[in-house]
């Protein structure tokens, strides 16, 4: 939605008093510093096969200036050409990161080949990957094509620009390794000094292709990719400006000088102070309970006063249609929902899954529907609006124009060149008929997917 909202610039002097505020800095560590977590971890459900590799198919990876489609590329048996450009004034490492179809872990080695990772399940702290995983890109303007010789589900494409370090644990679950992969939250992390970022896909007989460009979790190397099908057509998610991350942070910077709260904490940098990546807040108040902890009390209180005697209604989208909700006691209750929800804090707001978001078993399809039309309302702080009362039935030029509001999808969405990449977890809800959000491309018949590094190209 970029184009679609205007932020004001902050004065000068304001923005010198921002640049002065705290940041992360990052230190990163050894094996010893890792912190494991569900977010950087890919779980096998099969222990690793005796045979370590399989066959590489022809002219796996080929570098050249331009990419065509050629007649020994065609996708069959799952395999999958990519197309990586490198549009950044660097070198880049590509790392392919998921399951195969026998749901074993996986990484793409640089001649085509799957590496199937082992750990000693005697040793029972991280272990690291040492074989040669990663795939260096050609310099700035150039092309690298790479093909995945099978299926892949949970699948990440990542690139860094430096090295990045993977390891493994050993999983009891699947009698195997699990995949522990770089972390953005943990600036002490490994790779915490090398910006980098990825972009998730999977890839399957019955499903097709399916790969995102996400910002939910963090904000790092910018990524955009296009997707052609079988029937010609291309899709794309253009992600954002090549300067997406230092222009960010200096608005977040902005917004800690004009409310005090800790934005700029959401902005990692290196020893230099060059700015890396910035975190989601949800993330930050994870590690840190206290961040943001009177952020959005006085207007979920005024919300609660407000829907105490005014009716909201949202619309499901689904066959339970428009729904009644109304404020009784403490609770927001609503129409054919098998329970109620309280008021939010700061952490359930920015993340949409805890606290009245949570989404427990046996909740009903009118439940799961209206807690994420609910938690988008509460990210972009619309409920209070004219028309308001109507969920979601306000248009993207509504979103982030009041405070309290989460002000670091606000920025993303100002920096992206399409408005397309989530920016927090339900930030695909929309009335019926408004712009699409999500950085979505997804194909039956996918023939190659393009991913640029470094920012989209001119022309």
């Amino acid at each position: 939605m970029r184009g679609l909202f205007k932020i004001a610039t902050a004065a000068s002097a304001l923005l010198a008093t921002a640049l002065a505020a705290p940041i992360t800095k990052v230190r990163p560590g050894n094996g010893t510093d890792i912190i494991i977590s569900s977010q950087n971890t890919v779980n096998a459900t099969e222990p690793a096969p005796a045979n370590a590799t399989r066959p590489a198919p022809a002219n796996a990876t080929v570098a050249s200036s331009t990419f065509k489609i050629a007649e020994d590329l065609a996708v069959s048996n799952g395999r999958l050409p990519l197309a990586l450009v490198n549009n950044f004034a660097g070198a880049i490492n590509a790392y392919v990161t998921g399951l195969d179809s026998n749901n074993q872990l996986v990484m793409l080695q640089p001649d085509g080949t799957w590496l199937y990772p082992v750990c000693d399940p005697t040793i029972g702290t991280p272990q690291p990957i040492n074989a040669n995983v990663a795939i260096p890109l050609g310099g700035q303007g150039s092309t690298t094509q790479v093909t995945l010789p099978a299926y892949i589900s949970a699948a990440r494409v990542w690139f860094a620009a430096g090295d990045l370090e993977f390891f493994t644990v050993y999983s009891t679950a699947s009698n195997g390794p699990s995949l522990v992969e770089p972390s953005a939250v943990n600036p002490s992390d490994p790779s915490a000094a090398v910006s980098w970022g990825f972009v998730e896909l999977t890839n399957t007989k019955d499903g097709g292709l399916y790969a995102n460009i996400s910002y939910v979790d963090f904000v790092g190397l910018v990524l955009g990719m296009s997707l052609l099908s079988g029937d010609g057509s291309v899709q794309s998610a253009h992600g954002l400006q090549a300067t997406a991350v230092a222009s960010i942070c200096s608005l977040l910077k902005a917004q800690t000088a004009r409310d005090g709260m800790p934005w700029t904490d959401l902005c990692q940098v290196d020893a230099s102070g060059t700015p890396l990546r910035i975190i989601a807040p949800s993330d930050h108040v994870a590690s840190n309970p206290d961040a943001f902890s009177d952020y959005f009390t006085d207007h979920t209180n005024e919300v609660w006063t407000y829907y105490s005697t005014n009716t909201l209604t949202i619309d499901t989208q689904a066959a339970a249609g428009k729904v009644a909700c109304t404020v009784q006691g403490d609770q927001l209750t609503c129409a054919g929902d098998n329970r109620g929800y309280a008021r939010p804090l700061a952490g359930d707001i920015f993340g949409c899954n805890s606290g009245p978001f949570a989404i427990e078993e046996g909740d009903n399809d009118v439940h799961r529907a209206i807690v994420p039309r609910l938690c988008a309302a509460f990210d972009r702080t619309t409920l209070l609006m004219t028309g308001g009362d109507s969920q979601p039935g306000l248009p993207s030029t509504s979103y982030y124009q009041s405070a309290p509001t989460n002000w670091y999808s606000a920025f993303i969405h100002q920096t992206e060149v399409d408005g397309k990449g989530y920016a927090f977890s339900y930030d695909d809800v929309n009335p019926d008929g408004d712009v699409n959000q999500s950085g979505v491309v997804a194909d039956g018949d996918p023939q190659v997917l393009t991913v640029i590094v470094g920012g989209p190209l001119s022309g």
